[in-house]
């Protein structure tokens, strides 16, 4: 079994958020219970809503508050899948990184923008499917809005991904509710995979955000489930062969027909 912990971040009423300290000690808390893996919201280190100081914040993955949390990353032996504003090809990117113990930072960039605001401030990627190993589980990278898709997931589960590892930062909104307690769950179970998704709560000055941050097993039933207000770190075991007889019941994968 490979301990998989998600951190939901409570947003302040501010444009940008001040949440290095709380990440480290989400590191800190993961590699004391034993996970090898932890997921932070979408655009965590600046703060979703920071529109107007995306470019003077923004950072390639060796950046500065990069450089701080791979720091963390080896000392705790945790790894890391944290949303980010990167800087690359004199443009931005809604991006994540993945940090691992012993191994060069890897980069997913969003593939899905959302809404205006999104296509404003970031450059529309070449969709590419970024995997990893940790704690002997194969994980492959989303961002929020990416998730709603069921193509994108269905390509992570076809490159052989146990986990579906989600940065996002949900809308707090009866669409969006629906989406965090039945999609994402459909999503690991049409594809018999686990989704880690972690959102931010609570309000900065643009938005405001659902919370229930979740995993998602490939039974449709959530391992984690975070509140809808307020900081939230949890960790839960992952085991596939578990739930062997959920894929031989469901071989969606195995059986799909395409024209």
């Amino acid at each position: 079994m490979t301990g998989i912990a998600i951190l939901q971040l409570q947003a302040a009423h501010s444009e940008v958020q001040d949440t290095l300290p709380r990440i480290l000690q989400a590191l800190e808390d993961a590699g004391k219970a034993g996970a090898a893996l932890l997921v932070a919201p979408e655009l965590a280190t600046t703060g979703y809503g920071a529109g107007n100081v995306f470019a003077e914040r923004a950072e390639t993955v060796d950046g500065p508050s990069m450089r701080t949390l791979n720091a963390a990353v080896q000392r705790t032996g945790v790894a890391l899948v944290i949303g980010f504003a990167e800087r690359a090809d004199e443009v931005l990117y809604n991006s994540a990184a993945v940090l691992r113990p012993g191994e060069p930072p890897l980069v997913y960039r969003k593939a899905q923008l959302y809404g205006a605001y999104e296509k404003a401030c970031f450059a529309v990627p070449k969709v590419e499917t970024v995997t990893t190993m940790v704690g002997g589980l194969r994980i492959g990278v989303l961002v929020c809005f990416d998730v709603e898709f069921p193509e994108h997931v269905r390509r992570l589960a076809e490159a052989g991904c146990d986990v579906v590892a989600a940065p996002t930062a949900l809308p707090d909104s009866p669409p969006s509710r629906y989406i965090a307690m039945n999609v994402v769950p459909v999503r690991a179970f049409e594809n018999q995979v686990f989704v880690a998704y972690a959102d931010w709560a609570g309000s900065d000055a643009r938005f405001g955000y659902a919370g229930l941050s979740c995993l998602a097993a490939p039974d449709g039933s959530t391992l984690i489930r975070g509140p809808a207000n307020g900081d939230f770190f949890g960790v839960a075991d992952v085991d596939p062969p578990a739930f062997e007889e959920w894929r031989r019941a469901n071989p969606y994968l195995a059986e799909l027909r395409r024209p």
